[in-house]
């Protein structure tokens, strides 16, 4: 290995210099403040976990993206958190076992095996909430109502938001009896829209003319707000869970404000069809490939450990709030304050740090550079007085 290599990182793997870091935390402060604002209580959870707790109940997927190694004090298989859900559902269910809704907030970096999608970082900094132990459309249209207000935080502007609810599709296989695998068929057709496949697919494999009609309609039930009326027309007589599901999205989207909000609807599309389990939902920008956050319900997430509740959450990536939003206020530049063994001098500079001033000392003999420094005052003494002189 080069000695130009040695100081490479790992591919999608990103560090954050200072003055990035410092609008990453500026931010991160900020959401959280939000967050407790709506009575939402942060948790820290580790960075690992025994696998058998951090991936309980979280599907193939997370599993995947998992990295594993070895406890050396126990012999057990750990997993460094590819997601932090699963570790605050556990904290729900057994650290802390509420009897009332748990409302919950954290911020913390996760690893993933592989990226995402291309040039996604494999750590980014997870933000958001979740939501235990409620299951009205209330703590839906809460959540959702969140994730638009963490957004406004981020100064992120003309936002397209995605909605959608895995009980139709869900609702519409249940009906049709289908086996795993046909089911697995099916799901794959929907989520790539491929109509004249789906239409032949479903002349071989379902046998009920209404049934055949409906699966042919939902790729067609994708548009604005209005599409919701003619789903409603398109699935008359469907399963009651398909018609709850229809109400359900129809009461979320008054609910909201949507003045300044592109509201989307596909009612065939699936995103975690074997995690989530109704509403689901993401936000997207012009000019930006692939979802800001997402979230959605999941009220089996509690199982694996013993407690199932109804469940809904989001999260972000800090980072990526960042560089799409319009934040973009820099680090404020600080006072210099020359070497110099002087007892008045070392009392001023308490002062000004007490007033929440960012004084940078020099040392001795200590070659100067403003700039890198970051400061465009200093601290000199006149007439026996420490005042504070801007740099000319």
């Amino acid at each position: 290995m080069s000695n130009v290599d040695r100081w490479l990182l790992p591919d999608g793997i990103d560090e954050v210099l200072p003055e990035q870091a410092h609008l990453v935390e500026k931010m991160r402060r900020e959401i959280i403040d939000l967050y407790h604002n709506w009575g939402y209580d942060l948790v820290i959870p580790p960075m690992v976990e025994f696998t058998e707790s951090l991936l309980s109940g979280s599907g193939q997927d997370l599993d995947l993206m998992t990295f594993r190694l070895t406890d050396q004090l126990s012999g057990r298989l750990m997993g460094v958190r590819a997601d932090i859900t699963p570790q605050v559902a556990r904290m729900d269910a057994h650290s802390l076992n509420l009897s009332i809704p748990g409302r919950f907030c954290y911020a913390g970096t996760v690893l993933h095996t592989l990226p995402r999608g291309p040039l996604e970082s494999r750590s980014p900094i997870s933000v958001g909430v979740e939501l235990f132990g409620e299951s009205s459309i209330s703590a839906d249209i809460e959540i959702i109502e969140l994730f638009l207000n963490t957004l406004s935080v981020a100064e992120i502007g003309h936002v397209s938001l995605d909605l959608g609810h895995v009980d139709i599709v869900r609702g519409l296989i249940g009906e049709a009896n289908l086996s795993v695998d046909l089911e697995a068929e099916i799901f794959d057709l929907l989520q790539r829209k491929a109509r004249t496949e789906l239409a032949v697919w479903i002349s071989e494999n379902i046998e009920n003319e209404q049934l055949s009609a409906w699966f042919n309609k939902l790729p067609q039930l994708t548009g604005g707000i209005e599409i919701l009326e003619t789903a409603k027309a398109a699935l008359d007589g469907a399963p009651e869970v398909v018609i709850n599901a229809l109400n359900q999205l129809e009461t979320a989207i008054h609910s909201l404000d949507t003045s300044h909000l592109n509201i989307h609807l596909d009612l065939s599309e699936m995103p975690g069809y074997h995690y989530h389990t109704g509403i689901v939902f993401a936000a997207y920008i012009q000019g930006y490939g692939k979802a800001l956050g997402n979230g959605g319900r999941y009220d089996h997430v509690g199982e694996a450990f013993g407690r199932s509740r109804p469940a809904t959450g989001f999260a972000f990536d800090l980072k990526t709030l960042v560089s799409q939003g319009s934040c973009s206020q820099s680090l404020s530049l600080g006072i210099f304050a020359p070497f110099c063994p002087d007892s008045s001098r070392r009392e001023e500079i308490k002062s000004l740090r007490r007033q929440g001033f960012r004084v940078v000392e020099g040392f001795e003999n200590q070659v100067i550079d403003y700039e890198e420094l970051k400061c465009n005052r200093q601290l000199v003494k006149i007439g026996g007085k420490y005042i504070v002189e801007f740099l000319s």
